[in-house]
């Protein structure tokens, strides 16, 4: 099993509207796509990935993986806490209290 970072870093924030108008309009990022939930920006060497969220997070550097069963059950067993599960994607925390992203290739 093998964990190999890419360009994808999210924050949780709960105003969308807000964070656009900082990230469009202050820091010129480009907005590549928006939805209700979601915003995602080309920052030039990574996207950003903006997702509302009732609580403001830290950001959440994401990882690819060949198989997204055996990482999760690797994760598990390492007592990592597995915090959202969409299927071909988890948020995870490790034991030292980092949150990332998996997801699978």
């Amino acid at each position: 099993m093998r964990f190999r970072s890419n360009n994808c870093i999210a924050i949780h924030l709960p105003s969308l509207a807000k964070a656009e108008r900082f990230y469009s309009d202050i820091l010129g990022f480009k907005l590549r796509s928006k939805t209700r939930s979601c915003l995602e920006y080309d920052t030039g060497t990574f996207l950003l990935y903006i997702n509302r969220s009732k609580l403001a997070q830290p950001p959440t550097p994401s990882f690819n993986v060949k198989s997204l069963s055996k990482a999760r059950k690797l994760l598990k067993g390492a007592r990592c806490e597995v915090l959202v599960d969409r299927g071909s994607s988890l948020y995870f925390r490790d034991p030292f209290g980092n949150i990332f992203d998996v997801v699978e290739d």
